[in-house]
């Protein structure tokens, strides 16, 4: 059994993240609750489409600003954003931690393919 399982948490982890690319997700609801042992009041963002719920920092709060073009929190629901891990320091070691990407990644799209004047495709 996973430490994870053993000890669930209705807010969202690095580790509840896919470990390569980005999880989209739609914001349905944003609140300020009072998190951790010191009650430090912080935005939760609650998605559509997920289970769990994001507190958010303000790095991740200000690239969200970014993306939906308003610091209102309120403006920020109905919006997709896109989720992923990433290492950084905290307390002088390195974490995973949550970090909202400012474009996603954008698909590969495949080569097109050219055609000759009778209409046979061109090899490349």
């Amino acid at each position: 059994m996973n430490i994870d399982d053993a000890f669930p948490s209705k807010y969202l982890k690095a580790s509840d993240l896919p470990e390569e690319g980005v999880q989209p997700a739609t914001i349905e609801k944003i609140a300020i609750e009072e998190i951790g042992r010191e009650k430090q009041r912080k935005p939760v963002i609650y998605f559509e489409d997920l289970d769990k719920a994001f507190v958010c920092n303000k790095t991740n709060a200000n690239t969200i600003a970014k993306i939906t073009g308003s610091r209102n929190l309120e403006d920020w629901t109905g919006k997709t954003i896109h989720l992923y891990r990433a290492e950084v320091e905290f307390g002088g070691e390195m974490v995973e931690s949550i970090r909202v990407k400012i474009k996603p990644a954008k698909p590969q799209s495949k080569p097109r393919m050219q055609i000759d004047e009778e209409g046979e495709p061109i090899p490349f």
